[in-house]
């Protein structure tokens, strides 16, 4: 089985009001902004060139103390991988967003909407882990 890791992060931006960032892939779904480790790259290094290569995002701010994982299992090319996804959250200041090629459309939303836009309830659980974890941190 193929191993494969990737790194992404819940983008969100405060002002005027808090609204999370998601991504409509070419595939069809919604999800955050993620993508594989680079050779001799760091998981916030991944974070931080995918956040800019799919959306133009170059201000990110981590918040500290939040970094969850996704794994999963899917085929490529008649190929099993096994892949796992470290989830960090990122704040910005930056709402005009410049999709990729990967990407057909782009939300801002608030939780509510972000939740009913995401395709798969493991994003699901990781958005409703990073707004819990928002609370808790008074960032809001």
């Amino acid at each position: 089985m193929l191993q494969e890791t990737s790194c992404g992060a819940v983008v969100f931006l405060k002002n005027p009001k808090l609204n999370y960032l998601l991504l409509n892939y070419a595939a069809g779904h919604w999800g955050f902004v993620k993508g594989n480790v680079e050779f001799n790259e760091t998981e916030k290094e991944t974070v931080l060139r995918e956040l800019e290569e799919e959306t133009g995002i170059l201000d990110a701010k981590f918040v500290e103390g939040f970094k969850e994982n996704i794994t999963y299992v899917y085929i490529r090319e008649g190929n099993i991988v096994h892949k796992k996804v470290f989830i960090f959250l990122v704040e910005t200041n930056t709402s005009d967003i410049k999709i990729s090629f990967e990407h057909v459309d782009f939300l801002w939303g608030t939780y509510f909407d972000t939740m009913n836009h995401l395709t798969f309830n493991n994003s699901k659980q990781i958005l409703k882990k990073a707004n819990s974890f928002l609370k808790t941190q008074t960032l809001l």
